[in-house]
């Protein structure tokens, strides 16, 4: 007996089982499609952590080829490179080599995941997996550093300098959008509808412990570093601080801004952590700062702070470099499920800058400049660098509050005369 095609079979007809059998297909497909991206996005987030331990033990091979790599890397004093000595590849000039096959590195990863966008392209898979070749890549890149000569070298050196700048830049942008976001998040727009009672009142307690931590900070300076009036330099350094400090609050409150006082609170304590590192890394000075005893091979608390700024150094440009949307033109607002959790380049390009950046820290911004061992980012070219990049934030940052309101009147200002043109035509 012939069956047909649309006959029953129990509560179901044989159009219906093929129906559901083509939905069921797709279906089941999505499902693997979504659960791979789930897998290559996890894959993603966890490769920021490699690339951060990547550029952690760089810092200590660096330091290790600048304290101790003469005592104990004799092999590379053969090396026709490294001078007559070995002293183009130990001290300031193995830290320069060092940073160098560091760059390499992320420069080779930043034009090689350039315009990735898709967990599905070959570049994502590049970024995220593939660890025994870039294990490989940083190898060679280190070795081809040791094999430049000194002249390529010192200018690299130079460029160094300017890279380094850019990633105080960069580091400046992601702080500043710190401050906006908390902004959001803790001292909403009235008008937004959002509770204001548990946000308004945990933004006012960070103001007030902001302001509090910034005033007695300065008052510590003044009392720690400035016990003379010929400390000239720090006094004048602590007192325009605070008087920055000030001016941020005034102008966040004034009624033509309107910004509140957390956002102002965050980066007054945050010029006020500059100032003190600037005048902390001021050489040693019996009359304006307490010499501290240092042994030949560091005590305990000088091993502790310098641990302490070499972590510092490695979440500076981590948390730099995972703020990718902070440096996007445009601003992705729609988040597709097959889209990359972050732009790779930029993410790479800011550990680049990085690998510049804990060289001038690890030989005190200076080419030819004896460090003392256990030190980072001592010497009056450090300390003048990091007053000028507190200047920067603080002017950058009130720029910031001023120019819509400067935009706002130069607009209505062009509104009125245009109203007055046509009222005389």
């Amino acid at each position: 007996m012939t069956g047909n095609p649309s006959e029953p079979v129990g509560n179901f007809t044989i159009d219906d089982d093929v129906r559901n059998e083509e939905v069921g297909k797709p279906q089941v497909l999505v499902d693997k499609r979504e659960t791979a991206y789930a897998v290559r996005r996890k894959q993603s987030l966890r490769a920021r952590y490699i690339f951060g331990f990547i550029f952690f033990t760089t810092n200590l091979l660096a330091w290790f080829f600048r304290d101790y790599g003469y005592k104990i890397l004799h092999g590379l004093r053969h090396i026709a490179v490294c001078g007559e000595k070995g002293d183009e590849c130990f001290h300031a000039g193995g830290v320069l080599r060092v940073s160098l096959g560091c760059f390499i590195f992320f420069s080779v990863m930043f034009a090689s995941t350039f315009g990735a966008r898709k967990l599905h392209e070959v570049r994502d898979c590049w970024h995220s997996r593939c660890w025994i070749l870039k294990f490989l890549l940083f190898l060679v890149s280190i070795v081809i550093s040791f094999i430049i000569p000194k002249t390529f070298i010192q200018l690299y050196g130079e460029v160094a300098r300017i890279g380094a700048g850019i990633f105080l830049l960069l580091q400046l942008i992601s702080m500043l959008q710190f401050l906006a976001w908390c902004n959001s998040q803790w001292m909403p727009d009235p008008q937004s509808g959002r509770c204001l009672i548990f946000s308004g009142f945990f933004g006012l307690f960070l103001s007030t412990i902001s302001y509090i931590a910034s005033f007695s900070g300065i008052v510590l300076m003044y009392i720690m570093y400035a016990p003379h009036l010929s400390c000239i330099i720090n006094i004048f350094s602590i007192t325009w601080t605070a008087i920055l400090v000030i001016i941020m609050m005034i102008v966040s409150l004034h009624s033509k801004v309107n910004n509140g006082l957390l956002s102002s609170g965050i980066m007054g304590l945050y010029i006020v952590f500059l100032c003190w590192s600037a005048i902390e890394s001021e050489p040693q000075n019996e009359k304006c700062k307490t010499p501290k005893k240092m042994a030949e091979n560091g005590d305990w608390t000088t091993i502790v702070c310098f641990l302490i700024a070499l972590c510092a150094i490695v979440m500076a440009t981590f948390s730099t470099g995972i703020d990718t949307r902070s440096f996007q033109f445009v601003k992705d607002e729609a988040q597709l499920e097959d889209d990359i959790p972050y732009r790779y380049e930029i993410f790479h390009f800011v550990f680049s800058m990085g690998a510049m950046y804990f060289a001038m820290l690890f030989i005190s911004w200076e080419l030819d400049h004896p460090t003392r061992k256990w030190s980072i980012d001592v010497g009056w070219a450090s300390t003048w660098v990091k007053i000028i990049n507190e200047w920067l934030a603080a002017s950058i940052y009130l720029w910031k509050l001023i120019s819509p309101v400067i935009m706002r009147d130069n607009a209505i200002h062009h509104e009125e005369s245009m109203q007055n043109v046509h009222s005389l035509v």
